[in-house]
């Protein structure tokens, strides 16, 4: 079992940041939530403050992390675990560091985005909870 960190960054006009995955990565071209996984050692809410350092520049303070839901997803060769946290305030300016391209995004608009297996299922629950 994989377990990954996601976070939805949601601006002063509720709309959510979305990432483009690069060439070179699995997936490459779909859109995800940024994140990436846990480390050994590593709580979620460690693990995803500094993914958002690394791949956007941003720095977030644990207390304004919030849990929403979960993906479970079995890929042909692992199981994916992936906790997703809610983020509406946050340090810096969002940079493309690891990313092909991002776009913030109503969450109903969500859905006309590919994205690999295991992040679609949370763009209804960002629809149906902002």
């Amino acid at each position: 079992m994989l377990i990954v960190v996601a976070a939805a960054l949601i601006d002063g006009d509720g709309r959510v940041l979305i990432c483009q995955r690069p060439e070179g990565k699995a997936m490459a071209g779909l859109w995800e939530f940024p994140g990436g996984k846990v480390e050994p050692g590593e709580t979620p809410e460690e693990a995803i403050l500094r993914e958002l350092a690394e791949e956007l520049g941003v720095q977030a303070k644990r207390d304004c992390l919030a849990p929403f839901v979960f993906a479970s997803h079995t890929y042909e060769d692992f199981h994916l675990l992936m906790p997703l946290f809610l983020l509406r305030r946050w340090d810096g300016e969002v940079e493309r560091r690891e990313h092909t391209a991002h776009a913030w995004v109503k969450p109903a608009r969500l859905f006309d985005y590919a994205m690999p297996p295991a992040d679609a299922p949370l763009c209804a629950w960002l629809r149906d909870c902002l």
